[in-house]
């Protein structure tokens, strides 16, 4: 029996992309802002609804924050097969560079509970990292 990630009817893929904030970043008060656009795909065959996030936000200097809660910007969409739901947010660091990683708790429409995973990445400013 396959568990509910590697069920094909709750494929959930998920991509993000992170972008320096320069404007609102302090470097001289260890103030770096990130913004992170992030796209959830249901590849799978039944609609699923995202109940709640969990992430692991790590700074250059290894100290770890996580960040747990209801929906993502005050939303708990529901994504149809096929279908993308894409957002922004924002995280602020200490150092000048972290990553970030964590998971979505999703619920089906069929009752089935499931975590989708956020793949790590990178928060940097531009040039910063080879």
């Amino acid at each position: 029996m396959s568990t509910p990630q590697e069920d094909p009817r709750y494929r959930i893929s998920i991509s993000v992309e992170s972008e320096y904030l320069a404007d609102q970043s302090d470097v001289e008060s260890h103030r770096w802002v990130f913004a992170y656009h992030v796209s959830i795909h249901n590849g799978g065959d039944v609609s699923a609804r995202l109940l709640t996030r969990h992430w692991v936000i790590t700074d250059g200097e290894e100290r770890v924050q996580e960040v747990h809660g209801e929906g993502v910007i005050g939303e708990q969409p529901s994504i149809a097969p096929g279908q993308t739901y894409e957002y922004t947010s924002g995280a602020v660091l200490e150092t000048s560079v972290g990553s970030m990683h964590g998971s979505y708790q999703m619920l089906a429409e069929d009752g089935t509970c499931f975590d989708a995973n956020i793949p790590a990445f990178t928060l940097a400013p531009p040039n910063t990292l080879h």
